[in-house]
């Protein structure tokens, strides 16, 4: 990356700030819908640390975390970025994610990197389908949670509206740490109702003051129900029984406690920010209410051989377990690897050893290898500041780490060990490309194999049949970026293609033909005759080539050569070149010369006696059809099952998914779903998600046979 700071990081100072013990450390990532607020809050809580001199603004383009190109004129975020900054004497780690569907790989890569998370939820919207998804996603695993409440300033803001969505939306646990005052749209101040008290910011500095007597119904309402809840998920019975017996609870007991809860993933607390208001608060929350990495579970591990392997926890002394959460590359040097380090420590110019899931299947055998650790930095926004090393809990880039990519396990060479891989979404958008030019089909390969390994979202496909070099994304946006990134990072232009689904041909009924391969040219012709019965199968039948040659009228060292005639041809196709399936051929009379036949003509033979019998009979296409299993929210079953019928689908059934959620099954053409991962996202608002896999070849409608072939 650039050696200097542009935009709002110029004032950061040039060393990154050290954590040598990973209770100093708190690892939180942002997650909320695209203009929620995410990257604003980063810039929020960067200048309030002092780690900027000025926040900046998304509509500028000079954030911190929205630094790429295509970020800035998008004004939206599709990379994920860390942004480390210090409070009381506390690292923070803020992992700022996109908050677009297309770019949820990077949002769980920053899931996995963090022990905590900050849902950002804004006043003037409320919750979308895909906050409130991977809000049951942390819950399943038990990740630590807050909810931030933003644009409290905007002028459709309405905190109780939105912290009754959330409550709604996230369940129980969920309650207010502040209320905001409100008053002409500017956001003046927060009554703690832990503290009850009146956090003043009308001056422009924080001051503390006693809440006034407008304020006492709001805080007896809240105050009550949330010191419950923290007493009750902290698990501290001798607590509850002295709170419900009338006792009055210090604020530093109930702050112990709420840490606890927190941490057990049961209670939730609400935050709200607004107007450059809230920032403190927030600060406060993750240094003391936010667990440490040592407090967070590590994922699975085992051995390269997948033996279980127990014992390894967050200590910087023992043994180096370390995972790539994302990948980028920099002109200026080369790949960049964001690393989360689980326990031992990492150093520059140490040798580890790299294993990972999906290596081998991305086309790498070299997949368990050693490699050399270039120089460690604490990236924030293009400025790489210089670490002499990264302990267990925290989180650095690493240079020069060529084969390492998303995902992968780092952990010492003599002891290789290899981390459960996170969830990684299923791209099913396909998209097909060619290059412009020569010069930059030469560039192509090497280009998209760079973007293989950093985006694991992303899936290539070089399809045989079709001749078609297919990208499978996870939405628009997410192609549109990919196509962006080929132009400007790679210097290599591509250009969309329609998208041709692989069909089959086969016969409609049996007939005789000839196949007269009989050519005099002076010396040596072509002489080959064969008569051929062909006949369909049923569906997944095959080929059989059945030999009734009877007196040797076709020499037995040419039968072979019929075969391999007729099975060139049908994969030729002999209708609209597509592969013919489901056929027995028979081969029962021909003719042979002692001087001119030969394998070649006997070839030419069986495939010209196979074009004559598609001339005789009916010749249909047969088209890929899957089987689809759709998960929706309860809502929208209906209009998705009518969807899938206007598809030419067949729906098999559906059965409940837990609460709320219909797993519809289906079969479904492939042809009228190579958009469905777009349309699907519109009909369920965000919260459908589905899954294909290849079921069958049936016959594809006359009515479309004309466009298909065309």
């Amino acid at each position: 990356m650039a050696e200097k700071a542009t935009g709002a990081a110029a004032g950061a100072a040039g060393r990154a700030p050290a954590a040598d013990r990973p209770d100093m450390i708190r690892n939180v990532v942002l997650v909320g819908h695209s203009g929620a607020g995410k990257t604003t809050l980063v810039e929020t809580l960067l200048a309030s640390t002092r780690t900027i001199q000025r926040a900046g603004r998304v509509e500028d383009g000079n954030t911190v975390s929205d630094f790429d190109e295509v970020e800035m004129r998008q004004q939206r975020s599709v990379n994920l970025t860390v942004a480390p900054m210090v409070h009381n004497g506390i690292k923070i780690n803020l992992l700022d994610t996109p908050g677009y569907a297309d770019f949820v790989g990077d949002l769980r890569a920053g899931l996995r990197a963090a022990d905590a998370a900050l849902f950002v939820v804004p006043a003037s919207e409320g919750v979308d389908g895909l906050t409130r998804m991977l809000w049951e996603e942390c819950a399943a695993v038990g990740m630590p949670r807050a909810v931030v409440i933003t644009k409290l300033d905007h002028q459709r803001a309405d905190f109780d509206e939105v912290l009754a969505a959330c409550q709604d939306a996230f369940g129980e646990g969920v309650a207010p740490l502040y209320l905001p005052v409100v008053t002409n749209g500017r956001v003046n101040g927060l009554i703690g109702l832990l503290t009850e008290k009146f956090y003043n910011y009308a001056t422009g500095t924080r001051s503390e003051n006693a809440p006034g007597p407008s304020y006492l119904d709001r805080i007896e309402e809240y105050r009550g129900p949330l010191i419950e809840g923290i007493i009750q998920e902290s698990e501290d019975e001798s607590l509850m029984d002295r709170y419900l017996s009338g006792e009055e609870i210090g604020v530093e007991t109930l702050v112990d406690d709420l840490e606890k809860a927190v941490a057990r993933g049961g209670f939730h607390p609400v935050l709200a920010t607004g107007g450059g208001v809230g920032a403190a608060e927030i600060l406060d929350l993750i240094t003391q209410g936010f667990p440490s990495p040592l407090e967070h579970p590590l994922p699975e591990v085992t051995t390269i051989d997948g033996r279980p392997v127990s014992g390894i926890t967050c200590d910087p002394e023992g043994p180096l377990l370390a995972e790539v959460v994302k990948t980028t590359s920099d002109p200026y040097v080369g790949r960049i690897s964001l690393v989360r380090v689980f326990a031992g420590t990492l150093r520059p110019d140490m040798t580890v050893h790299v294993s990972g899931h999906g290596l081998a299947e991305r086309g790498h055998e070299d997949h368990d290898v050693d490699e050399r650790v270039g120089a460690l930095s604490s990236p924030l926004g293009r400025l790489q500041r210089t670490a002499a090393r990264c302990v267990a809990g925290d989180i650095v880039a690493v240079a020069r780490l060529s084969r390492a990519e998303t995902g992968d396990t780092l952990s010492d060479k003599d002891r290789p060990l290899l981390m459960t891989a996170w969830t990684t979404p299923e791209p099913l958008l396909p998209v097909a490309i060619k290059a412009r030019s020569k010069a930059d089909d030469d560039k192509l390969g090497q280009a998209l194999q760079r973007l293989v390994a950093e985006d694991p979202t992303l899936r290539l496909e070089n399809n045989a049949e079709t001749h078609q070099l297919v990208l499978w994304c996870m939405g628009e946006a997410h192609a549109d970026v990919l196509l962006d990134r080929l132009s400007r990072r790679h210097g290599v232009e591509v250009e969309k293609t329609g998208l041709r689904v692989p069909l089959r041909e086969t016969f409609g009924g049996s007939c005789q033909a000839l196949g007269r391969n009989v050519k005099q040219t002076g010396g040596h012709g072509q002489f080959a005759i064969c008569h051929l019965e062909v006949e369909p199968l049923p569906s997944g039948g095959g080929f059989e080539f059945v030999d009734k040659i009877v007196g040797g009228v076709v020499p037995r060292q040419f039968i072979p050569s019929v075969e391999k005639g007729v099975r060139t041809q049908m994969q030729r196709g002999v209708l609209a070149g597509y592969p013919v399936v489901d056929l027995r051929v028979t081969l029962y009379d021909g003719k042979a010369h002692s001087v001119d036949s030969s394998d070649m003509a006997f070839q030419i033979a069986g495939a010209l006696a196979l074009k004559e019998a598609a001339s005789k009979v009916p010749t249909l296409l047969l088209e890929p059809v899957d089987e689809v299993a759709v998960l929706v929210p309860d809502d929208h079953v209906g209009a998705v099952m009518s969807d899938l019928s206007s598809r030419r689908g067949r729906v098999l059934g559906t059965e409940p998914v837990g609460v709320g959620r219909t797993l519809i099954r289906a079969e479904v053409p492939q042809l009228e779903i190579t958009r469905y991962a777009i349309d699907l996202r519109s009909m369920a608002h965000g919260m459908g998600t589905f899954q294909r896999s290849f079921l069958r070849y049936e016959p594809l409608p006359s009515h479309l046979t004309d466009k298909v072939a065309g």
